[in-house]
């Protein structure tokens, strides 16, 4: 138990954050009328962004042990237990998940038509979810919570989405199942090897070379189909492209950095001698996908579609960051996964704006709004500035450490990955080109109206966090130096260490 430091506040904040969304939904289904149940959901998740707050303001950064634990006996003839705890990985994901919510509640006000109480519930039922998976301390707990959300997700897709949303959400559905049998499979083979689902107790261990392989290709795959990583991306654009903005949002900012957080609490401390065996691999894969989903970015006419094959190329970034094993690089990708979150997620609110105005999501539809939504054009600008890594911009801060991290130890893959900070250019600048201001035949736009109050309040506190972490990003960094050496320690991989160029090159 020395690796917890049990909960000092005086009340349970991390089993609050969790149950409050979900007492939430409950009560809202004796709530009547539309309107009381946008107001409702919008208060609830105003309130756990509120009470998310003292966890970055009470959070100690000088140490790796996880923060804030509870733990109860669950069920102890089979020594599961309810064991919560975050750290310095952890804790951004969680005041991230936060922050969105709220705004998910407020880009769906208008956007949400039919069945908007269910609709809320959903919503509520995922940040349940979502927030358990990221403090979860215990296997069983967080398999549990990582299949409670593919429910209210797939309804999400299924009922509110798009023409093609039947395919789009059962196509969602089994790729992610499949990854949950085999991460169920891990589980129970870790639980037998050690007597015990407390993920802390199982890193560090002694593991038999063969096991660690089975393991880290169960862990491997059930994670890369959630980030997804090439190639097992296919069901991403498709769930994008049908899904409603605030699931699309969802979807981004949240749902694929559970297959990041998977490798870095599972794969990296519990099975490292795996890690390393296919490291190569995995590196190569991420170079992959950096340039695939770059160049088929740039040939997209949707703009969903772009912004989705974007998540491919930027999700790319952050696996290598994991990957090469170094405190830059593995800093990098955290951070890269909050800046993804909030630029991407920003992205998706735009586009579902302009779809209420034009009811489409082709380039050509929203070609040459800018003299009539400058308003809207400019943070479309901004936020496109930071999907490309523009320096001041926060993904500049951590697209920079993961090359810097890559270079260090890994120069050819690195290299390799360069592209695609070329091609996130050439993608982005090029729908800007196209909705700012077209081209010679560009449709009537004059009936287009500037974003409202609510929509600018939607935006804006996106943008905020798109400047302070590009300007000044050491409040964040802070959090992450401690639980990222110790993360490497665990893995064991001294400074400096390297997989040779030879193997590299997988011959």
């Amino acid at each position: 138990m020395d690796f917890l430091l049990m909960n000092d506040m005086g009340f349970p904040i991390l089993s609050t954050l969790i149950f409050l969304p979900l007492a939430g939904a409950l009560i809202l289904l004796c709530i009547p009328g539309e309107n009381a149940a946008r107001n409702w959901t919008m208060l609830v998740t105003i309130v756990t962004a509120l009470i998310s707050l003292p966890l970055y303001w009470k959070f100690d950064v000088t140490t790796a042990k996880y923060q804030f634990c509870e733990q109860l006996a669950w069920i102890p003839s089979l020594n599961i237990n309810y064991t919560l705890g975050i750290d310095g990985i952890s804790l951004l994901l969680v005041l991230m998940t936060t922050l969105l919510m709220p705004l998910c509640v407020l880009g769906s006000w208008r956007y949400i038509e039919k069945r908007v109480k269910e609709f809320m519930i959903c919503l509520l039922l995922m940040e349940t979810s979502m927030l358990g998976v990221f403090m979860a301390l215990d296997l069983v707990l967080f398999y549990i919570l990582w299949e409670a959300m593919l429910i209210p997700m797939y309804l999400l897709i299924a009922v509110w989405g798009g023409p093609r949303k039947v395919y789009a959400s059962i196509k969602f559905f089994l790729y992610t199942l499949a990854g949950s049998v085999l991460l169920l499979v891990a589980i129970i083979a870790l639980y037998l090897h050690q007597g015990t689902f407390s993920i802390p107790a199982l890193m560090g261990q002694d593991y038999s070379s063969t096991f660690q392989i089975l393991v880290f290709l169960a862990f491997f795959l059930a994670f890369a189909i959630k980030v997804p990583m090439f190639p097992f991306h296919t069901w991403l654009p498709a769930a994008h492209v049908e899904a409603p903005t605030a699931g699309s949002v969802i979807l981004a900012s949240v749902l694929l950095k559970m297959g990041t957080y998977g490798f870095l609490r599972f794969c990296l401390p519990i099975t490292p001698e795996a890690t390393l065996t296919f490291l190569p691999y995995v590196l190569w894969l991420s170079v992959a996908g950096i340039l695939y989903g770059g160049f088929t970015a740039l040939a997209q006419q949707d703009m969903k579609k772009l912004i989705a094959y974007s998540s491919v190329g930027h999700m790319g970034f952050v696996t290598l960051g994991i990957f090469v094993l170094n405190q830059k690089g593995i800093e990098g990708a955290i951070l890269q996964m909050i800046n993804h979150g909030i630029t991407t997620g920003a992205l998706f609110f735009c586009v579902g704006m302009m779809y209420e105005r034009t009811h489409s999501r082709e380039l050509s539809a929203a070609a040459g709004v800018g003299r009539f939504m400058p308003v809207y054009v400019a943070f479309l600008t901004f936020f496109s500035l930071s999907s490309l890594a523009f320096p001041g911009t926060n993904s500049f801060i951590g697209e920079f450490l993961i090359l810097a991290g890559g270079f260090a130890d890994y120069k050819l893959v690195a290299a390799c990955a360069i592209p695609g900070a070329v091609l996130a250019a050439a993608y982005m600048f090029r729908m800007l080109q196209r909705v700012v201001w077209g081209g010679t035949n560009n449709p009537d736009q004059s009936n287009l109206t500037d974003l409202n109050l609510r929509e600018i309040v939607t935006l804006a506190p996106l943008l905020y966090f798109v400047f302070w972490i590009g300007l000044s990003p050491e409040p964040f960094m802070n959090v992450l130096h401690v639980s990222v050496s110790h993360l490497i320690e665990q893995v064991g991989v001294a400074p400096g260490d390297s997989v040779s160029i030879a193997k590299l090159m997988l011959p």
